[in-house]
C-alpha cells in the first residue's frame, strides 16, 4: 500500500517493482521545483527540458524555470499548442527534435508542466528520448493531478483511437500544486470530477461525501487530491502494467467514454466530459447487469450533474462511430469486451458478460 502523510505538502509514496517515487500535494510548490527535485529524487543533471502548452506556459513556466536556474540547472522551454490535438506522433517528434537541437542528452531530465495532454505527451517523449530520461510531472489540472500524472502511462492518440501509441515510464516525482487549479475556467475545473467520481465509484464510497460539498470544495483541494492520488497509487502498486486485471478497474466508464471522445473528434468533448457520459452508461449497465442498486446509481449520476458534467449525448455522434472507435480500444482483447461494472459503490470488477448489444443499448439510452 502507498504511504500517505498529511501536511503541506501531503505526500503519497509509491513502491513499485523497479521504481519508487513520491507525489507531493500542496500549495506554493512550483516555485520550489528544483529544491523538491533534489530532495526527493536522485536527479543531479544540470540541463532540463520544460515542456508545457500555450495556455499553461505563460502562467507558470517562468516560476519553474527560475527555480531551476537558481539551482544551477539550465532549462530549455518547449511549448506546444494547447489541446488534445497535440497528443500526436508528430508533436512528440517535434518535442524530441527540439530537445536534441537544444543540446539535451541522456543525462538531462524533462519537466512536464501542464494538464493530461502535456503529461502524456511529454512523458512519452521522456520515455523514448535517447532510450529514456527521467521525468518530473507537474500537473496543473484536476484530471492530471488526481489521475493521469500518477502511474507511468504515457502516450499519444492516432486517428484510430486514444492512447494507442505509448509506453510505461514512471515519473521520478510528481508535484501537484493545487494553487494552479485556481486559474482553470469552470468547465476545465469541473471536468476533473469525472475521474474523482470514478475513483469513488470503484474504491471509496465515502469520497462522494466530499464531492457533494460543492459549495466549499475549493477549501478542501489538498485533501481531495491526496485521497484520489492514494486510490490511484494503491491500484498502480497492485498492478503496475495491467497484468493482473486490478488496474483495469480504473477503466470504469472509459470504454464507452473513450469511444465517444474519439467519435466526436478530439476537441469536441473535454476528456472528463466524455468520461462522464461513459460513467453514466457503465453505471446503468451495473444496475441492469450487476448488483448496484438504483439509489447508488442515481447518486453517482447526480454527482456528475452537480459539476455540470454531461449525462446526455447529442444525436449527431452516432452509435456506429462510437462502437467502431471502441473496437480499437486497448480494453478489448482479441476482440473480446472487458468491461468494468460495479456490484456496489466502492467495489468494481471486470466482466466478460457485457455484449456489443448491451453496449449499443447503453449508448442509445444516453440520448
Amino acid at each position: 500500500m502507498p504511504i500517505v502523510a498529511e501536511g503541506n505538502p501531503s505526500t503519497v509514496s509509491l513502491s513499485l517493482k523497479n521504481d519508487r517515487y513520491t507525489v507531493l500535494i500542496g500549495t506554493d510548490l512550483i516555485g520550489s521545483t528544483a529544491d523538491l527535485v533534489q530532495l526527493h529524487t536522485g536527479i543531479r543533471s544540470k540541463t532540463a527540458a520544460v515542456v508545457t502548452d500555450s495556455n499553461v506556459g505563460p502562467l507558470y513556466a517562468e516560476k519553474v524555470m527560475s527555480s531551476l536556474r537558481a539551482a544551477g540547472i539550465t532549462p530549455h522551454l518547449i511549448e506546444v499548442p494547447a489541446g488534445e490535438a497535440s497528443k500526436s506522433v508528430e508533436c512528440v517528434t517535434d518535442v524530441s527534435r527540439k530537445m536534441l537541437q537544444a543540446g539535451l542528452d541522456r543525462k538531462s531530465f524533462l519537466v512536464a508542466l501542464g494538464g493530461g495532454v502535456v503529461g502524456d505527451l511529454a512523458g512519452f517523449a521522456a520515455a523514448i528520448f535517447q532510450r529514456g530520461i527521467p521525468c518530473v510531472q507537474i500537473p496543473t489540472t484536476i484530471v492530471s493531478q488526481v489521475d493521469s500524472s500518477v502511474g507511468g502511462k504515457t502516450g499519444v492518440n492516432t486517428p484510430e483511437g486514444k492512447n494507442l501509441l505509448g509506453a510505461f515510464h514512471q515519473p521520478q516525482l510528481v508535484l501537484a500544486d493545487v494553487d494552479t487549479l485556481s486559474s482553470l475556467p469552470d468547465r476545465e475545473f469541473n471536468e476533473g470530477f469525472a475521474e474523482i467520481i470514478k475513483h469513488a465509484a470503484i474504491r471509496d464510497e465515502d469520497l462522494l461525501d466530499l464531492v457533494e460539498k460543492k459549495d466549499t470544495i475549493r477549501e478542501h483541494l489538498v485533501e481531495l487530491v491526496t485521497r484520489n492520488v492514494a486510490i490511484k497509487a494503491a491500484v498502480v502498486e497492485e498492478d503496475e502494467r495491467e497484468t493482473t486485471g486490478t488496474r483495469a478497474l480504473l477503466n470504469f466508464g472509459h470504454t464507452i467514454g473513450h469511444g465517444i471522445e474519439a467519435a466526436g473528434g478530439y476537441g469536441r468533448f473535454l476528456h472528463g466530459e466524455a468520461i462522464s457520459l461513459g460513467l453514466v452508461a457503465a453505471t446503468r449497465l451495473s444496475v441492469g447487469m450487476s448488483d448496484l442498486s438504483e439509489d447508488e446509481g442515481k447518486r453517482i449520476i447526480s454527482c456528475l450533474e452537480l459539476y455540470d458534467l454531461p449525462t446526455k449525448l447529442e444525436a449527431d455522434v452516432s452509435n456506429e462511430d462510437i462502437l467502431s472507435a471502441m473496437q480499437r480500444d486497448k480494453k478489448f482483447e482479441s476482440g473480446q469486451i472487458r468491461f468494468v461494472l460495479l456490484d456496489r459503490t466502492g467495489n468494481a470488477f471486470v466482466s466478460s458478460d457485457v455484449t456489443k448489444q448491451n453496449l449499443e443499448e447503453a449508448i442509445t439510452l444516453l440520448r
